[in-house]
């Protein structure tokens, strides 16, 4: 099973930049999809008779809030269930998780809560941390899980072009993040797949806009492809598609043997 994920960073947007043939050429059975800054009808009229995207059954969560957050998951195959959220009052007003279950494993798109500028958000985010590992956990115990998304941490150091200037101070490489991240993976019992593929490789999923940071290559890999240990010896492989351009965010792709 092919499996994509992608913060489109405004479906509206990223659909008359050819979208649909990107996907079309990546082929993935299941895409998740983060950041998709639109209400659950706007998500449904962008991608409606989209050329590449027939054969998708199409799911989404929006935030309250329009044109913030939100996340989507294009699948081929019919999932047995779709949920949003994660259960907890106060943490679901954002459209920040959707999960479909699939006969072989769980399938869950997340788009964390950045602790955005002066790090003034980062309490909500270590809030979200702690109920978001429940929530895997809660899924591990039924069936494994493939956790797909725009995590917002660069976990080590190697994630990031710049870790010494941005350690403690930038949103996304704090130690307290940092630290989620690290207890996502132990206690939800998650492996970084492309990690594990790729021990010592530079690899970035993210880059600003400014100061020709794409071009230059200073990115951070954010966005993940975490499946539970016990899927971890049934991966074929995992690619950052860095030449997929569309977004400030590339296609992270995962080749499943289910």
């Amino acid at each position: 099973m092919k499996l994509l994920t992608w913060n489109v960073n405004g479906i509206r947007a990223i659909v008359k930049k050819d979208f649909g043939q990107i996907l079309q050429k990546l082929d993935a059975d299941v895409i998740g999809l983060q950041e998709t800054k639109a209400q659950d009808d706007q998500v449904r009229e962008a991608l409606f008779g989209l050329s590449g995207l027939e054969d998708y059954h199409m799911y989404s969560s929006s935030a309250i809030k329009k044109g913030y957050s939100g996340t989507a998951i294009l699948s081929k195959v019919e999932p047995l269930q779709v949920n949003a959220g994660i259960g907890v009052q106060g943490l679901d007003d954002e459209g920040r998780v959707l999960h479909a279950e699939f006969e072989a494993f769980h399938f869950v798109t997340v788009y964390t809560p950045n602790s955005s500028s002066g790090l003034k958000r980062l309490p909500f985010r270590k809030e979200w941390d702690l109920a978001f590992i429940d929530f895997i956990q809660k899924l591990d115990a039924s069936k494994p899980v493939v956790c797909t998304g725009d995590l917002n941490v660069a976990h080590q150091a190697i994630d990031l072009a710049r870790p010494k200037a941005n350690y403690n101070k930038t949103p996304g490489y704090t130690q307290d993040e940092i630290d989620g991240m690290s207890r996502l993976l132990e206690e939800g019992k998650l492996c970084d797949s492309w990690r594990r593929k790729h021990p010592n490789e530079v690899g970035y999923s993210w880059w600003s806009y400014r100061g020709g940071a794409r071009e230059k290559n200073v990115g951070w890999r954010l966005d993940y492809m975490l499946v539970s240990e016990r899927l971890m010896d049934r991966v074929d492989s995992v690619k950052i598609h860095a030449d997929v351009v569309g977004s400030d965010h590339c296609p992270v792709f995962l080749d499943l043997q289910v």
